[in-house]
């Protein structure tokens, strides 16, 4: 059985506001959308809030750097709902997700690790020029059939030229390095459209070695999640406590 949101010291909505750097009419917006409980008015119809609002508040803010805006709000309405066990559920969602993007990062590092010891051309893909190699012998190379290497064309992974007398297409130096990137997450387990911005990445640092940075920022960003998650998870037990 929780307490009545309203019993308390009155607080205003500039009260809140000004607490947490918001205007009042995003206090307002908040209550709402539910993501504070509802507030008693006065009898001059303004609104008003109590210390418990202000947990509430508090809560939601905490949780968005770690869940993002709408799992938040939705972890929120959940609790003023009295369905704890969707708001946890919530929770445990994005957990999944931060330890699904911990495992990607390591996919992906592990690929960058094995393009860097393979070097260029894989054995068996014999040039077609300076710099450059057909479909079939790069194909044969990575152990793929050719249409496999045209499916990654069409989603834009690989971005080969074409001969102008033959009008093969020629996999270049970076073409190469794109679909031996591509082969290593795809036997990782990885979907096209999730590697393709990893690609988009790679092709806009220009080559794999500039890339460490990115993958620090990276590391960093997941690490700023998880601590801003726990956070978040000591600020909701602050208030699912005060409620109860």
């Amino acid at each position: 059985m929780t307490h009545n949101p309203q019993s308390g010291r009155r607080l205003r909505p500039v009260d809140l506001a000004r607490r947490h750097g918001l205007s009042t009419q995003a206090v307002r917006n908040y209550e709402e959308a539910g993501i504070l409980p509802a507030a008693d008015r006065t009898p001059s119809g303004y609104r008003a809030y109590t210390p418990l609002h202000a947990a509430a508040l508090r809560a939601f803010l905490a949780l968005v750097p770690g869940h993002g805006h709408r799992t938040a709000a939705s972890i929120m309405r959940a609790v003023h709902a009295d369905r704890s066990e969707e708001a946890f559920h919530l929770i445990d969602e994005s957990h999944a997700r931060l330890l699904d993007d911990r495992r990607t990062l390591r996919a992906v590092e592990d690929a960058l690790r094995d393009l860097g010891r393979g070097g260029g051309v894989p054995p068996g893909a014999a040039a077609a020029g300076p710099g450059g190699t057909f479909i079939g012998p790069l194909a044969a190379g990575l152990g793929i059939r050719p249409a496999t290497l045209r499916t990654w064309e069409r989603v834009g992974l690989v971005h080969p030229r074409r001969d102008p007398l033959t009008g093969y297409r020629v996999y270049d130096e970076a073409d190469v390095r794109d679909a031996r990137l591509v082969h290593q997450l795809r036997r990782g387990g990885y979907p096209l459209e999730r590697i393709a911005p990893l690609i988009t990445r790679v092709r806009t640092a220009g080559g794999v070695q500039p890339l460490e940075g990115t993958l620090s920022d990276w590391h960093g960003r997941l690490s700023a999640r998880g601590r801003a998650m726990l956070t978040g998870a000591a600020e909701l037990e602050v208030y699912l406590r005060e409620r109860a």
